[in-house]
């Protein structure tokens, strides 16, 4: 029973990363899918550039509501099934595995907004979802990253590569302000996650054709492009 509730806490943190922000949106102001605009993506920069600011804003906010959501869901849920399950786990659970099931929940929120079982397992990077992880599990980090990617953001006008800078700095920033070993775990299998995601990105950056904000890719049509990032 233990190892069940605990795999429900986990699922229900996938189910929260999974729900669909800007593909609903889009679809109810545009009746359009999002998935056949721009990069094929699902997260607040292709909803910028296909519908605009106001909708971008919205998408990032839930997006990031829905990372910080699983890891607040795993700290409240978890004590409770300690103190239910914990003297007959045989010693598996206890206060000791918090942290590492904050990171589970963190992991899944970040699989459920890139990999949406609503969606066909396809979505966005899961920038803002990594986000609102890293917020619920130390702020500090998660602000850092943050000024990161504004000033990459400022300096480049790339979005992609102020992401991905912002992945890398969680890591250093976890380090240096001594988070659990779980936390830092996380930074390092989140952050290459949202890397991986940017693959497509890094390799028009390489080739010096990655869109700045408010750009379209070159050569691309900037509402459809003739292939999509997986």
């Amino acid at each position: 029973m233990a190892i069940a509730a605990l795999l429900g806490i986990l699922g229900l943190a996938y189910l929260l990363g999974s729900f669909p922000t800007g593909f609903l949106l889009v679809k109810g102001l545009k009746g359009i899918d999002i998935r056949d605009c721009g990069s094929g993506g699902t997260g607040a920069t292709n909803v910028l550039r296909t519908v605009g600011k106001g909708p971008a804003l919205v998408v990032f906010g839930v997006d990031l509501l829905k990372g910080s959501a699983a890891v607040w869901l795993a700290r409240w849920a978890f004590p409770l099934l300690l103190a239910r399950f914990g003297d007959a786990s045989g010693g598996v659970l206890t206060a000791d595995v918090q942290p590492w099931v904050d990171m589970l929940a963190g992991l899944l929120a970040l699989l459920g907004h890139s990999r949406s079982v609503w969606l066909g397992f396809t979505g966005g990077k899961s920038v803002a979802s990594g986000l609102g992880v890293l917020l619920a599990m130390a702020w500090p980090v998660a602000l850092g990253a943050l000024g990161v990617f504004g000033l990459t953001l400022a300096l480049s006008r790339i979005v992609s590569l102020g992401s991905m800078l912002a992945a890398l700095a969680a890591v250093a920033l976890m380090v240096v302000t001594g988070q659990p070993l779980a936390y830092v775990l996380l930074s390092i299998l989140g952050g290459s996650y949202v890397i991986l995601r940017h693959r497509g990105n890094i390799q028009r950056l390489l080739a010096g054709t990655e869109p700045r904000l408010g750009q379209a890719a070159k050569g691309a049509n900037p509402d459809l492009t003739a292939s999509k990032e997986p």
